[in-house]
């Protein structure tokens, strides 16, 4: 057999091979189309239109767990088609589906996103729509169960806080009773009853206040707010706390700067920071409030060199009724709603709430708020009894804010 008889037998073998080969690749895409055919055609007519417009996470599988349809919301928590259901909590929710006549719920966790994300708390009904197929919705309640969970939290310490100054005005009650006799005794249990009363009303209104900033509703008298009108009200409010605790409270900063917003509902939040870092000051030392405007943001921060709060402590001192030192704040009288109040007033301002601190040097409070321009009465003032007239006008109605601290 010469050259030319060798080349033509492998030029026929390559064509043999490369026709096989061919005809392979295309059978097997012809059984790919033929399968999507199938599936397409197995899931009923409108499915995948309601699931697109769906805004709860929702899928379709097969009963091999693959997903056949997906809903957008769904593609965070891994759902992909063509790929197998992620969890294998799902799979045990679409097998109780199947061998039961209606539907099947469990709440399970579930990672949403790439880790570090941590698992979301999910309610999972799944439904058989088909012998093959089921419908699996996932509604992600992770938030409603936090919320609840506040709801349970706030009521139990709630209930906890009241029964202190309840129990106390009972047993007092019973001590002038059985001291009538003696008035001296009277007089000490008398006045020792005032306070617990005082105390009962004051942690009434703190919860009533608190439960007014978390509530939906918009700020009662929105206006044009002078921050050196807050913080002289709310200096004015605590001098005498300072000076029984033997503290100088020193104003510093920027004068003249404006927010818009409820001039009680500020006041009141800068006085809680200030009344704090009385409370938590040593005597002789001095407590620092200094106003800044900083890229358009109007910054209160309230200083102090007191005992400082640890570092794990930190992101809870803002929790309602959390206590940094609750044997202090209860020698102090402090309800510990005081920077829950804060916060919740500086959101509802648009603003937020910064903490600095160190234990044995003190802390730092930061409340900042989106600043705005000065009234034009107040920028350009007129000369004479009228411009003494516009300022009385526009004197904001200080709230009584009381010396606790937290």
């Amino acid at each position: 057999m010469d050259t030319t008889q060798l080349a033509l037998l492998a030029l026929l073998a390559g064509v043999i091979i490369g026709g096989s080969v061919s005809a392979v690749i295309v059978t097997s895409l012809r059984a790919r189309d033929r399968a999507r055919v199938e599936t397409s055609l197995a899931i009923p007519e409108g499915v995948r239109e309601v699931l697109h417009g769906m805004d709860d996470a929702a899928v379709v599988i097969d009963a091999s767990f693959t997903v056949l349809a997906a809903s957008a919301p769904a593609a965070p928590f891994h759902f992909v088609e063509g790929r197998s259901v992620p969890a294998d909590e799902l799979r045990g929710v679409a097998r109780a589906a199947r061998g039961a006549t209606g539907a099947a719920t469990e709440t399970i966790r579930l990672r949403r996103g790439a880790p570090p994300a941590e698992p979301r708390l999910v309610i999972v009904r799944a439904t058989r729509i088909s012998p093959r197929l089921t419908l699996l919705v996932l509604r992600d309640i992770t938030e409603r169960e936090r919320v609840e969970q506040m709801r349970r939290d706030f009521v139990a310490n709630t209930s906890h806080e009241l029964k202190t100054p309840v129990g106390a005005v009972s047993l007092l009650a019973e001590a002038i009773e059985s001291a009538a006799d003696d008035p001296p005794q009277v007089r000490i249990f008398a006045a020792r009853l005032t306070a617990e009363a005082n105390r009962l009303a004051l942690l009434t209104s703190r919860i009533m206040n608190l439960s007014r900033l978390q509530s939906s509703e918009d700020l009662t008298e929105e206006r044009d707010v002078s921050i050196d009108e807050v913080v002289a009200a709310s200096l004015d409010a605590h001098a005498i706390q300072a000076d029984s605790a033997g503290v100088e409270v020193v104003r510093g900063g920027t004068r003249g700067l404006y927010v818009r917003g409820d001039a009680q509902v500020l006041s009141e939040a800068v006085g809680n920071l200030i009344a704090n870092a009385i409370a938590y000051s040593p005597q002789g030392s001095s407590v620092g409030v200094g106003v800044k405007l900083v890229d358009g943001v109007v910054e209160i921060a309230v200083t102090d060199r007191g005992i400082g709060i640890a570092e794990g402590e930190q992101d809870r001192v803002f929790e309602r009724f959390y206590r940094a030192d609750p044997a202090r704040a209860r020698r102090t009288g402090g309800s510990g709603l005081g920077l829950s109040i804060v916060k919740h007033a500086v959101q509802r301002h648009g603003g937020e709430v910064r903490l600095w601190s160190r234990p044995g040097r003190g802390s730092t409070f930061t409340i900042r708020l989106p600043g705005t321009a000065a009234p034009v009465e107040r920028a350009a003032p007129k000369r004479g009894r009228k411009k003494k007239r516009v300022a009385a006008t526009e004197e904001p109605r200080p709230l009584p804010v009381n010396g606790e601290s937290v």
